[in-house]
């Protein structure tokens, strides 16, 4: 969950996160060493006395200018493809869990298992309750088991809404009369927030998403005792 001042990224809960954030950390590194370059001429070209009134062209210089940059985007392209790759990549999911989007809230359905479904509402804050997060708490979370992978299948009834769980590195659109679908891997327990990004009507910020991560054993436990 994001909090005070924190101007990083969350702390990953998945592998696919992880990677997202070492692509970030690598662009970023990139960026600067071209935003200092470029100063460091700009500035020089300003206060420099230098010039030359026979320079017509200069064929060796635009040569370099133009297969540097050219070097520098296949950088930024190759670990980028293989991330893209890496978030479509779907292997034997254990689960698979459907999300429904509505103005405004989220179903939920455990396709795997009879009569396990549920609507998820955001809670009023509470101030006296310390355990209560403000416009991010629901009344019914979705309970997933970690270290599985897990098939998440995305639609919408009315206007496109966007399921989004930055901690897990998961944005996917929820488009009426489509069915989209992405992977989650949780590699620790934990409680993660999301929210609807797609700008979907008055309450767009009141429909949170609130996953708890638990282990296995327990989420059995779970499923045996919803009723």
């Amino acid at each position: 969950m994001a909090t005070w001042s924190n101007f990083n990224l969350q702390n990953s809960a998945s592998p696919l996160m992880e990677q997202i954030i070492f692509f970030h950390d690598h662009t970023l590194i990139i960026l600067i060493m071209i935003t200092i370059l470029v100063g460091y001429l700009m500035i020089n070209l300003f206060f420099n006395k230098y010039i030359n009134r026979f320079l017509l062209d200069g064929q060796m210089i635009e040569l370099i200018w133009t297969i540097i940059p050219t070097i520098t985007l296949i950088f930024i392209a190759l670990p980028s493809l293989r991330l893209l790759y890496l978030l479509d990549e779907l292997n034997n999911p254990l689960i698979t869990l459907k999300s429904i989007g509505h103005q405004w809230y989220w179903s939920y359905e455990y396709s795997d298992f009879n009569d396990v479904s549920f609507d998820s509402y955001m809670i009023n804050y509470n101030k006296s309750d310390i355990n209560n997060f403000r416009l991010l708490d629901v009344d019914n979370r979705i309970i997933l088991p970690m270290n599985n992978q897990i098939r998440i299948m995305v639609t919408a009834t009315d206007v496109i809404h966007s399921w989004t769980i930055p901690s897990l590195g998961v944005k996917i659109d929820a488009n009426p009369g489509r069915l989209n679908q992405t992977n989650l891997f949780i590699n620790r327990p934990g409680i993660f927030f999301g929210q609807c990004s797609e700008i979907c009507g008055a309450n767009h910020s009141f429909m949170p998403i609130m996953i708890e991560s638990i282990s296995i054993k327990n989420f059995i436990n779970w499923i045996n005792n919803y009723s």
